[in-house]
């Protein structure tokens, strides 16, 4: 007798799907960082754009996908458009190179928007797994920051801040991410149906998303949370279960972080390493005391509810009060302001104040600064608002605003970005942009509420549990939509893709009452007897017209990622040319340097680099003319103008000459202590030069 081969178990494509997302949710986080690197930013808008046509181009192969309504299309219609429209600023931009950069950071989130649309066309039964694989990622990335906090010997020695800021390198955007995985992990704490020992995982995944997120001190992370908790607990049945899960979890956070906010190793900036591991070995034992005990409190509460279920009328009443508390929660606020010094009317006047005044006191460091009103932010947002009037129709450009900020800055200190999508769009694509945002926003909250059956004449469909997951996805979108707004999140890969994948799947399932009726339809074809003999389902097209497509969609990927990786080879380009300026070949190094031109045309930092090798290799003239060409290629960047005015009185010693180029500079940024010091230095010169 044969024997039968043992049965290898193959890992559920549920499984798959789960780990797959949550890998590239961390992945991107880890591998972009903060995204103000130029080489790792580059690589991960390569990989998205590339995964996301693979994506598509499956999609549009797949008979059953391709047979179907193109749910989600025209958000990514207006997606694209916004795309398109920022890449055309680099014709108008006062930093094209930027602009180009930032045209690469949109075909990188147009190509994860268009493959996650492609995956809820592909595998629409396997949304659980892709919003736990969201939860997953989210978690891994917190777990990830507070683990530096834990060991900083091996992974942060050098770290000066006490607030958490791995792996973004900010803050804020760790904060961000912490937020993001709390509703995920709220519907998985309070899903009726799974394994409960799976769903109890939920409970400690709660508690460290919380404490991460507090020890971020961010407000901004922490008022997106509470204007989506505030949405899903309104939109979403599943009260009870949810706000048990989110007060033990808040409540044993709470007891955690009390305890590390009274810590000075754990709160104070600039600490010695010894103080710091110390302090970081005693956070992780309450960590993991924590994580023990809400795994055992969350193991007790599932099984006990799915034992004992709650009756309809306890549900109510428990949905009836968190509304109550909901109500009495601004009325207790009222109270409370009614009683400080000018009353309401004094309080919420210099809260705003705070808020709105460019000259308000920068908040401290520390864990109070989570009841500060005060930020700096009103700042950068008033010289948005600068920069978009000097340009109102089209703006400066995308991702212009550290260039054209300089005329209006009232400090010294750099900044990259206007600290909030709206002033940053209006900065870099004027009312133009703004109104294909609002257009692209318009699009988008008219398809999500078809597809969570939030239309009034949707509300009395049946909330079944996709509809759940889908009001889950859509808290995400939320929380990261609210915290977009008073911050540069969107500009950071590893916290915009959460944002656009969930996105991207609610509008990608179509709207609610046609998921309803197919899914009638079906089951009854699958309970009417039928004599007819099977058919396989063909396609109504022909194939020609989708191999056409999916080819077109990987030609364009391939393109636009052969187009991103351009200025990073300018970069690889100008670093070969110095190198081979030391090893004693200066001509190489000119050569080279002329391909890092060609390269990335746009940039004045090749040119930079060629005037610099052509003045050691003493061709001053050559070095000169160079640097009038980047002055002719960004006449609006004082950096240019002070580079050359600096080389004319330095190297060229013709300090009259360089009298115009360092005024211009000094008229685009009159707060540049570099400018300053230059004009300081050519004065003397014009003193000690004879008179002619």
């Amino acid at each position: 007798m044969r024997r039968r081969a043992a049965a290898i178990p193959l890992v559920s494509s549920d499984v798959l799907i789960c780990f797959g997302v949550a890998a590239v949710v961390a992945g991107v986080a880890f591998a972009a960082s903060g995204g103000t690197q130029l080489a790792r930013t580059t690589y991960t808008e390569i990989a998205l754009m590339l995964g996301g046509a693979a994506l598509v181009a499956v999609a549009l192969l797949a008979p059953r996908a391709g047979a179907r309504r193109l749910n989600g299309g025209w958000t990514l219609v207006g997606f694209a458009g916004l795309t398109a429209l920022t890449a055309l600023s680099i014709t108008w931009s006062l930093a094209p190179a930027d602009s180009w950069v930032e045209a690469n950071r949109l075909f990188g989130y147009l190509g994860a928007f268009a493959g996650a649309l492609a995956l809820a066309h592909l595998a629409p039964e396997r949304w659980p797994s892709v919003l736990g694989g969201v939860a997953l990622g989210c978690v891994a990335v917190t777990i990830w920051a507070l683990t530096t906090k834990v060991f900083p010997g091996a992974l942060s020695p050098d770290e000066t801040f006490a607030r958490l800021r791995a792996p973004y390198d900010y803050w804020n955007a760790v904060g961000l991410m912490s937020a993001l995985g709390i509703a995920p992990l709220l519907w998985l704490a309070a899903k009726r149906s799974g394994n409960q020992a799976l769903n109890a995982l939920a409970y400690p995944g709660l508690g460290l998303s919380i404490v991460c997120l507090l020890l971020t001190y961010s407000r901004g992370a922490l008022l997106a949370l509470t204007v989506g908790l505030v949405f899903w607990f309104a939109a979403v049945p599943l009260r009870l279960r949810g706000c048990t899960a989110l007060l033990v979890s808040s409540l044993a956070a709470g007891l955690a972080v009390a305890w590390a906010f009274a810590r000075e190793g754990l709160t104070t900036d600039e600490l010695p390493l010894s103080l710091r591991v110390d302090a970081g070995h005693e956070l992780g034992l309450g960590l993991v005391l924590m994580t023990a005990v809400l795994l055992c409190v969350g193991l007790a509460i599932g099984f006990t509810a799915a034992n004992r279920a709650p009756s309809v009328q306890v549900r109510r009443r428990v949905g009836a009060a968190l509304i109550s508390l909901l109500i009495l929660a601004p009325v207790a606020g009222v109270i409370v302001l009614s009683t400080k010094t000018g009353g309401i009317g004094g309080q919420v006047s210099d809260g705003w104040r705070l808020v709105i005044d460019p000259r308000a006191s920068t908040p401290s460091n520390s864990p109070e600064r989570l009841t500060a009103a005060s930020s700096v932010r009103s700042r950068y947002w008033r010289e948005a608002i600068d920069v978009w009037q000097a340009n109102e129709a089209v703006g400066a450009g995308a991702g212009s605003f550290p260039v054209a900020r300089t005329r209006y800055r009232s400090g010294a200190l750099e900044v990259r970005q206007a600290h909030g999508y709206v002033v940053e769009t209006l900065a870099g694509l004027g009312l133009v942009g703004f109104l294909v945002t609002l257009a692209l926003l318009a699009v988008w909250l008219a398809s999500a509420a078809r597809a969570t059956g939030l239309r009034r004449a949707d509300r009395h469909l049946p909330m079944d549990a996709e509809r759940v997951g889908l009001l889950t996805f859509t808290t995400a979108v939320v929380v990261f939509g609210v915290h977009s707004l008073v911050d540069w999140t969107w500009l950071i890969p590893g916290t915009a893709v959460v944002g656009l994948l969930c996105a991207a799947w609610v509008v990608g399932r179509g709207p609610l009452r046609a998921r309803i009726d197919r899914a009638g339809t079906q089951a009854a074809v699958a309970v009417r007897p039928s004599r007819a003999r099977f058919r396989p389902t063909l396609p109504q097209r022909s194939s020609a017209p989708r191999l056409v497509a999916a080819a077109a969609v990987l030609v364009l990927a391939l393109a636009g990622s052969w187009a991103a990786f351009q200025p990073l080879r300018a970069v690889h380009a100008g670093d070969a040319a110095f190198e081979r300026l030391d090893a004693g070949a200066p001509d190489a190094a000119l050569d080279i340097a002329g391909i890092a031109i060609r390269r990335n045309p746009l940039s004045v930092e090749p040119l930079f680099d060629l005037a610099a090798i052509q003045g050691a290799t003493g061709n001053t003239a050559g070095a000169a003319r160079t640097y009038e060409r980047a002055v002719e290629l960004q006449p609006a960047n004082s950096e240019t103008w002070r580079r050359l005015g600096t080389y004319r009185a330095l190297d060229l010693r013709q300090p009259r000459a360089a009298l115009g180029p360092l005024r211009a500079a000094y008229y685009l940024d009159p707060r540049s202590a570099e400018v300053e010091t230059a004009l300081l230095l050519l004065q003397r010169q014009l003193a000690a030069a004879p008179t002619p």
